[in-house]
């Protein structure tokens, strides 16, 4: 009975889940973030997953539900995971530094294989290498389940990142204490939300970390700081950049869609066009579909390969004469394959993990107001409408979205006069090519809150794994943000010598 129980209210939640996409009508699902692009996490097959190197070492730490509270709840624990890798490390008699990469809002398997910054630095900076997994993600689930745990309203308020950076100075001060690491210079690291949250650990607990590098994050996409058609110009900008003629092709599609959709058996015609699983039950299925792709090409569109070229090509080589939705759809199979089928909610999968824990972060107080709203866009006009955001949140969770408390929490209207009087040790690197950026930190604010960026980069493109394929640019982003580390933590060493601390240092 347990389980008959169980399952129905899994399947409830998945049900509101998918109204609360459906009921948006012509509001498009709101760009994805994460450090990795979803197909390279598609592509990471569980078995290479788990079978990393042996010198990383996976251990739970027993966590503390409620760092803000003492009420008796408040100290129940649940296991959290965070994975190390000592291969480099000098040790603590050195005071080697510790690098510490914050998961977001994925399973940390993905960033154990997907993350390169860590490994890539190591050996330089003779460090140790942490990775810790967000609460409420992955394998670090509290109340048993991921479902149970977000169809709890008690629970799931905890599934704030308040709590979650909380989580990370527990576990960094447990670690340092295990290695007996008490001088080891801490740099956290993080990409997109993680990113975010790396900056905001660094504010937060200066103590605890020396800085942060904070990789393409959209620190001020809240409460109005940064303009809501920023990343969808952006967008439009990198196709338009690309291809004028893809550009064009894709501005016109949408119309064509719509008559497509409007005449008798319309719906069927687009679904044979398109090659779509299931039959289209309306056109905004299709139209939220192209405009992930889309979204998704110009936000990782990463070397070698660059996605969003392979989407160009695709449409602007289809055979002559192929009408435009023919030639949108050459583009489908140029970047997705030659599958036999499509589906619809390739990108809003009511059973992932992201989209499930995602949901309720942006319905609580992850708040981003991104729309269609750019005259110049190439994508139909779809305003973010906040009211409307509300109601669909609150007949999902029961609580209303609070919308101006990143801004109150962590710094408000004017947080780059914030950052530059009260902040240190804070890389923001960015691509200017990824449509995040337009929230992202792009000017110097002192001497140690740097911007770092590239015209040519895209979304956490600098924390992934050194190729040999890397353009020039990259490189020099990479190594100019390691050279601002490195002058973070010679400061560091000749700190702890200033105040009278004896113990011996790495020269």
């Amino acid at each position: 009975m347990d389980s008959v129980r169980h399952s129905f209210h899994h399947q409830l939640l998945l049900f509101s889940l998918i109204s609360l996409s459906y009921v948006s009508g012509t509001k498009f699902s709101l760009p994805r973030l994460g450090a990795l692009r979803r197909t390279i996490r598609n592509e990471l097959d569980i078995e290479s997953i788990s079978s990393l190197p042996k010198d990383f070492k996976t251990f739970f730490y027993s966590q503390t539900l409620d760092h803000f509270n003492y009420k008796p709840e408040s100290f129940t624990c649940f296991q959290q995971r965070y994975v190390i890798n000592s291969k480099h490390w000098g040790g603590a008699n050195t005071s080697s530094p510790i690098l510490v990469y914050f998961g977001a809002e994925e399973s940390l398997d993905y960033d154990l294989s997907g993350i390169g910054f860590l490994t890539d630095n190591a050996p330089r900076f003779k460090a140790l290498m942490v990775y810790i997994e967000h609460r409420f993600y992955g394998k670090s689930i509290p109340c048993g389940s991921r479902e149970a745990a977000l169809r709890n309203a008690s629970i799931r308020g905890y599934f704030t990142s308040a709590q979650a950076i909380a989580d990370y100075a527990a576990v960094i001060l447990h670690i340092k204490k295990t290695f007996f690491a008490k001088n080891s210079p801490v740099i956290v690291i993080g990409g997109s939300y993680g990113g975010m949250l790396a900056a905001w650990f660094r504010l937060k607990y200066p103590h605890v970390a020396l800085g942060a590098l904070a990789s393409s994050a959209p620190i001020l996409y809240f409460d109005e700081l940064a303009p809501r058609v920023g990343y969808y110009a952006i967008v439009t900008k990198d196709f338009k950049e690309t291809s004028e003629s893809c550009y064009e092709t894709i501005r016109k599609s949408w119309d064509e869609i719509d008559k497509v959709a409007s005449k008798t058996n319309g719906l069927s015609t687009l679904s044979i066009k398109f090659k779509t699983c299931e039959k289209l039950k309306r056109s905004f299925d299709l139209k939220d579909f192209l405009d992930s792709i889309y979204s998704e090409v110009a936000q990782y569109d990463h070397p070698p390969s660059y996605p969003l070229n392979i989407i160009c090509r695709g449409i602007d080589g289809a055979p002559k004469g192929t009408d435009i939705l023919g030639r949108i759809f050459a583009g489908v199979v140029a970047y997705m394959g030659n599958n036999s089928c499509y589906d619809m909610n390739e990108f809003n999968r009511p059973n992932d993990e992201t989209y499930i824990g995602w949901r309720w972060q942006t319905c609580s107080e992850m708040v981003m107001p991104i729309g269609h709203e750019n005259n110049d866009s190439m994508f139909p006009p779809s305003p973010f409408n906040l009211n409307k955001f509300i109601r669909k949140c609150k007949s999902l969770f029961g609580v209303r979205p609070r919308p101006h408390w990143v801004t109150t929490y962590y710094g408000g209207h004017d947080l780059k006069l914030i950052l530059h009087r009260f902040a240190s040790n804070i890389i923001f690197s960015n691509g200017l090519r990824d449509p995040y950026s337009s929230g992202g930190v792009l000017e110097n604010i002192s001497d140690s809150v740097v911007a770092v960026y590239t015209v040519n980069g895209s979304h956490c493109l600098d924390i992934l794994p050194e190729k040999k394929s890397d353009p020039v640019w990259l490189i020099k982003q990479r190594k100019a943000e390691v050279g601002i580390i490195e002058s973070w933590i010679l400061k560091y060493y000749t700190d702890l010598i200033m105040f009278g601390d004896r113990t011996r240092v790495s020269s």
